[in-house]
């Protein structure tokens, strides 16, 4: 199971920012498309990523005068990607270690996809109840 597999089919729609975006223009894409973290893009390349944390953390430190600061200068930097080729529990794997609950795909210095922990378990039960009811199946046709 690989990270490739994973993003096969899914919509190549990415919601991201520019690290020259405010803070608040990315604190409105979060709460608007209901999601946790942005990679923060620099052409094709990801240059950090801004989360939930990170807003919370800059408005704690700062307060709300960091709403019309740049990304770029509260933004995590620099990003933990994976490459397409990797398996799904090295990705869960490292999510788990870091901390984090997203992460860039990337193909070199390209992003081609942004992945949740949530995605990753998601793909992981399908198969391991795709795998159980093969069993099942075989178990009766014995």
């Amino acid at each position: 199971m690989t990270i490739a597999n994973l993003i096969a089919n899914r919509d190549d729609t990415v919601v991201a920012c520019a690290p020259t975006d405010s803070v608040q223009h990315a604190a409105s894409l979060l709460a608007d498309k209901r999601i946790g973290a942005l990679p923060v893009m620099d052409g094709e390349k990801v240059a950090g990523i801004f989360s939930e944390r990170d807003l919370l953390y800059c408005i704690a430190r700062d307060g709300a005068d960091v709403l019309h600061r740049a990304v770029g200068e509260v933004m995590t930097a620099p990003a933990i990607t994976i490459a397409p080729t990797e398996s799904v529990l090295k990705a869960l794997s490292m999510m788990t270690k870091r901390r984090i609950r997203h992460l860039p795909v990337s193909d070199g210095e390209r992003m081609v996809a942004f992945v949740s922990i949530g995605d990753l378990v998601k793909y992981r039960m399908d198969m391991i109840e795709a795998e159980a009811q093969q069993m099942r199946e075989y178990i009766t046709s014995a």
